[in-house]
């Protein structure tokens, strides 16, 4: 998995999305690319601002015991997978706010570096590595933008 705090990765990305348009479509699922792009600021927005609340106890201890592994593991998300209700985006969403939020999420994460992430506390899942926040911000990045086809 290309790390987050990579500059190289990093740029890679954000070539990716640039590659996006308000007209690209998905190869499976229901989002169109502006909620998409919103749907991917979510695990930034719950990684640097207290926009969401935390889970209670029960909920947490059922997210990191069943779906962390799934989140921070080697394995792709599969498509038209289940997502969390906070990641949700139903609602029309502006295209070039949305991008230019994440390119910026995306420019930030990579410059604070793997430092900064070392057990820093995630919303759902308590305490992770470096390696674990940059393999969840890698992994959905990388799954999202290939449903659009870049």
């Amino acid at each position: 998995m290309k790390s987050s705090f990579d500059k190289h990765h990093t740029n890679e990305v954000i070539a990716r999305i640039h590659q996006l348009t308000p007209t690209t479509t998905p190869h499976w699922g229901k989002m169109n690319v502006a909620q998409m792009l919103a749907h991917l600021n979510v695990a930034y927005d719950m990684a640097y601002t207290d926009a969401y609340p935390q889970p209670n106890f029960l909920v947490r201890w059922l997210l990191t015991r069943f779906v962390k592994p799934a989140v921070v593991g080697p394995k792709p998300y599969p498509k038209n997978g289940r997502t969390a209700p906070a990641f949700l985006v139903d609602a029309d969403q502006d295209f070039e706010n949305e991008k230019k939020k994440l390119i910026n999420y995306i420019e930030q994460t990579q410059s604070l570096g793997a430092n900064h992430f070392e057990q820093k506390e995630s919303n759902s899942f308590g305490k992770l590595t470096a390696e674990e926040w940059s393999v969840l911000f890698s992994k959905h990045l990388d799954h999202h933008l290939t449903q659009f086809g870049v």
